[in-house]
């Protein structure tokens, strides 16, 4: 049993937040439905790299799930919409505010035909606000929520996370408001309508940095890979490559300066994290020269002995490689019926009794549409004159 076996999940997603949203769901048991348009989630087309013609960007986020494409802007389209939602719990979507409204399937329309429906939007600035109609994208959401402003190198230009953290972060956030949600629907019975943005995710997650700018009044500035409360707390460059470290109180430290045995380190401006903080630029100048005598191997060794947290700068090819991530299931491996084996990641999240799972790879567009109608109660008849008509679209299931 999975822990959200019995959910239904009515998609309305595409791109990436939407889609991370409901594979979390997916994984821990629920039923998602994907509803797709006749040419399919954009990402079907993003690439390279493809593999044997599918996008290795799809694939990613989009297993457990089933696909029906259905055309929302003709009324049979709607109808069967509404039927679908009977007995669901949850509609999840990530169009721009106010779209779902001129389709008629918004909030106040969708508990009309279900009481306890959950509607979760994503959106990139939210469904109220001055920025609410704006195009959402997260780069945009990185840039205006902060983040770029305190990311790079001092007095290079702002850079943007090394992945998308805004659309994958407003994905976890639904779906944490999903699950609340469910669980305040036990004891009310009522659904509830969840607003996420990117902005907000984005915001949301500054944390100390903006309790650093609410107490001084400043504005935080790029310190690379440095941290601006702790100090050494950042990469180092060895002699053959990069590696962390993190010495993140007092007893680290003096941990530290014994591995070195570097009587400079012994100064009093540097025995406290406010004064190691004060003097972060002689300090750091000082150990950037040290740790370029040895390998990175060689020190991380030497730390992780003297149990100072250390690790070294990955690259994908090292941390998708690594024995721990198959050990932990973050790396897993699945059959796909015209692709071979594929890999993927795994679920984050694990359960002692009611463990997430991958049971199906990636639909192919509208591989679920004839069982999806077929389950409504709609006969070949009708499904045929749907298919005509140009309301559903379907493919041949896979055997």
């Amino acid at each position: 049993m999975q822990p959200l076996k019995g959910i239904k999940v009515v998609d309305l997603t595409r791109i990436l937040s939407g889609p991370y949203c409901t594979m979390t769901l997916a994984d821990l048991g629920a039923e998602v439905i994907k509803i797709e348009t006749p040419q399919g989630d954009d990402t079907r087309q993003w690439g390279p790299p493809f593999i044997e013609g599918e996008s290795a960007y799809y694939l990613s986020i989009n297993r457990n799930k089933k696909s029906m494409v259905l055309n929302l802007k003709e009324d049979k389209g709607k109808e069967i919409f509404f039927k679908l939602i009977k007995d669901a719990d949850i509609v999840v979507e990530n169009f721009r505010p106010g779209t779902l409204k001129k389709l008629g399937i918004d909030y106040e329309v969708l508990k009309q035909h279900n009481r306890g429906i959950i509607l979760a939007s994503i959106s990139g600035f939210g469904q109220t606000g001055t920025y609410s109609q704006k195009p959402g994208y997260d780069i945009l959401a990185q840039g205006m929520g902060g983040l770029m402003s305190v990311t790079g190198e001092p007095g290079r230009r702002p850079v943007k996370a090394g992945f998308s953290i805004a659309d994958v972060g407003t994905g976890m956030w639904a779906a944490f408001g999903i699950l609340v949600a469910l669980h305040e629907r036990h004891q009310s019975g009522e659904g509830q309508w969840i607003d996420t943005s990117l902005l907000d995710t984005v915001v949301s997650w500054q944390t100390y940095l903006a309790g650093n700018y609410f107490a001084s009044g400043k504005d935080p500035q790029p310190l690379g890979d440095a941290h601006p409360n702790i100090v050494p707390y950042q990469g180092f460059e060895a002699s053959d490559g990069h590696f962390i470290i993190a010495v993140g109180n007092d007893g680290l430290w003096r941990k530290f300066v014994d591995v070195l045995g570097l009587q400079t380190l012994k100064d009093p401006k540097y025995n406290t994290n406010p004064n190691r903080v004060a003097h972060r630029e002689e300090l750091i100048s000082l150990l950037e020269e040290v740790f370029q005598t040895k390998t990175v191997n060689e020190w991380i060794a030497l730390f992780e002995e003297a149990k100072i947290p250390c690790g070294p700068v990955n690259r994908m090819s090292d941390i998708l490689n690594d024995q721990h991530m198959y050990e932990r299931e973050m790396v897993v491996e699945k059959e796909h019926p015209t692709l071979g084996t594929i890999k993927m990641l795994g679920t984050p999240v694990k359960f002692s009794r009611t463990p997430g799972e991958i049971k199906t790879v990636p639909p192919e567009l509208g591989e679920h549409t004839n069982e999806i109608l077929e389950s409504l109660g709609y006969s070949q008849a009708e499904i045929n004159q749907f298919n005509e008509a140009n309301i559903t679209t379907s493919e041949k299931a896979r055997v």
